[in-house]
């Protein structure tokens, strides 16, 4: 008998529980939906649903416009340039570890007596002989 695997739903509140748990009106909840801040996901009913992610979301924007006195305008853009500040700490995490990478590749390359005595690096070249004129 084959093995039925069922979709598992992401958990998420409904907007009457959040609101509820951040002392908001439902409307505060929407307006900040309608202007980009928070996008919860929805179920099939077309009830918005907030994930854990989309609460952490809104304690900084909470934050920023209670306790900071942020506009909305500048929330956005707050969120935004941290989001770009997570993405570059990504690609940085990366870069260095690809760099890490090459210095251990190059240590462990062992030097020939010329080269680690020489001032410079130097490639040997093949001499051409010269034309008789």
């Amino acid at each position: 008998m084959p093995v039925k695997t069922k979709k598992r739903a992401k958990a998420g509140y409904m907007i009457s529980a959040v609101a509820e748990l951040y002392k908001l009106h439902p409307q505060t909840l929407r307006l900040y939906e309608r202007v980009g801040l928070l996008k919860p996901s929805r179920s099939q009913g077309n009830t918005r649903l907030y994930t854990d992610g989309d609460l952490e979301r809104l304690d900084v924007i909470l934050t920023l416009a209670r306790d900071m006195g942020v506009n909305l305008a500048g929330i956005e853009i707050i969120l935004n340039m941290r989001e770009k500040m997570i993405e570059m700490e990504k690609q940085m995490g990366e870069f260095a570890q690809v760099v890490q990478q090459e210095l251990s590749r190059v240590a462990s390359r062992v030097p020939t007596h010329a080269e680690r005595h020489a001032i410079v690096r130097a490639t040997p070249r093949a001499v051409r002989p010269l034309r008789e004129i």
